[in-house]
């Protein structure tokens, strides 16, 4: 209960996730049935493997606006860039093929600028600023990202060390916000060390929309470049993420991507109707009622915890992860003295049912299960599937 109290303390400067779904009229074809495809009840979370979020319907709206339409794409990135930037704080901004195709933009634009040579040699990079700088404990499997623009990654423990690193070839200072507790250095010592270095600073914010100030705080504290994905809590399309920061910089990331076809991230195109649609999502995520969004979470939180506790033996809680999908999960663990399943089994039995069921990735010793993916309804779902499980032992 102490984590629910300082969950709901913080309340009105979060925000949330999921819309709504409003009531949509049948489809005229059944096409997840024409094709095999069994739909999910999402308990996991915004994660790609399970199609991130559901667009509410101004975002489809505006996509289908789009769709019949032709126009300018460096016209619409450019506009929409611009108020993306407004409302995030910062110089300038674009949209791109989610939050690892904004890493890559961004580490592409620190080394290439906008040399037109550099930009078709990519991703040879002889002759450029190649190395980028993280602290350790950062690496992880979007490293791919960075190489793959011809990148070297070197790894500091300290800012001492970042200090004694930093050098001639230097192209960028990278921080992964999620694992920021892994490493010794703080995303604000970063950000003044990249100032006193004259070296660009990128941070990946991929799921860290809430907290609602995190679209503001990252370019505040110093970062020039900052990436977010579109399709998690802010509900835009999947394939769609904000590269946000400083002007001359996106701007060389947009000579490194679609439509110029002699660049790396050519195959990093996002559509008209994917670049609106991500800039409707962010205006009307933040015209959301978040309080009450966090309350309904809450209620369900609660649904599931008191279903679920009615056997003896399983106990669960309200958790809320540190950094990155900052809100509402439920854990539900059991007493493996009067319940033999094991957290392995469950996950599967809950995956092979109908409807199938899956949890969050980190399901390990316990079930976590997310509630901001569940559509109105789902809760009793999940709750009555895993107290049968459970009862059967």
């Amino acid at each position: 209960m102490k984590n629910r109290r300082r969950f709901l303390k913080t309340v009105s400067a979060m925000s949330l996730l999921q819309p709504a779904q409003a009531a949509r009229s049948a489809p005229a074809r059944d096409y997840f049935k024409e094709l095999g495809v069994r739909p999910i009840i999402n308990a996991c979370g915004n994660y790609t493997r399970y199609s991130a979020s559901l667009m509410p319907k101004e975002v489809l709206q505006a996509m289908e606006y789009a769709s019949t339409r032709y126009v300018r794409l460096n016209d619409l990135q450019d506009a929409a860039g611009a108020r993306i930037a407004s409302l995030a704080g910062a110089e300038s901004a674009m949209v791109t093929a989610g939050a690892a195709s904004a890493i890559s933009l961004g580490t592409t634009a620190c080394i290439t600028g906008k040399n037109t040579d550099f930009i078709h040699r990519i991703p040879d990079t002889s002759g450029m600023k190649n190395t980028v700088i993280l602290p350790k404990g950062h690496r992880n499997s979007y490293d791919h990202a960075i190489r793959a623009c011809g990148a070297k990654l070197v790894e500091v423990d300290s800012i001492a060390e970042l200090d004694k690193a930093v050098n001639t070839e230097t192209a960028m200072l990278a921080f992964y916000n999620l694992h920021g507790p892994a490493g010794r250095i703080t995303p604000e010592e970063l950000a003044a060390a990249g100032r006193r270095h004259g070296v660009p600073i990128l941070i990946d914010a991929a799921a860290d929309i809430p907290p609602i100030e995190n679209l503001t705080k990252f370019t505040r504290i110093g970062f020039d470049l900052v990436c977010f994905s579109g399709g998690k809590a802010i509900s835009g399309p999947q394939s769609a993420g904000m590269l946000i920061g400083r002007r001359d910089l996106i701007e060389a990331a947009k000579l490194n991507t679609s439509p110029y076809s002699a660049s790396i991230h050519r195959g990093m195109k996002v559509s008209k109707e994917e670049i609106l649609g991500m800039l409707v999502a962010l205006e009307t995520y933040l015209k959301r009622d978040h309080a009450a969004d966090q309350k309904e979470w809450l209620r369900r939180v609660d649904a599931i915890s008191a279903r679920v506790t009615e056997l003896h033996g399983v106990s669960a809680e309200l958790w809320i992860p540190p950094i990155a999908s900052h809100m509402p999960h439920v854990k539900v663990r059991w007493d493996a003295s009067k319940i033999r399943r094991t957290v392995k089994e469950a996950i599967e039995e809950l995956r092979q049912g109908d409807p199938p069921i899956e949890v969050h990735l980190d399901s390990k010793d316990e079930l976590i299960l997310a509630v901001w993916t569940l559509l109105p309804g789902e809760e009793k779902v999940v709750a009555n599937r895993i107290h049968a499980m459970l009862k059967r032992g």
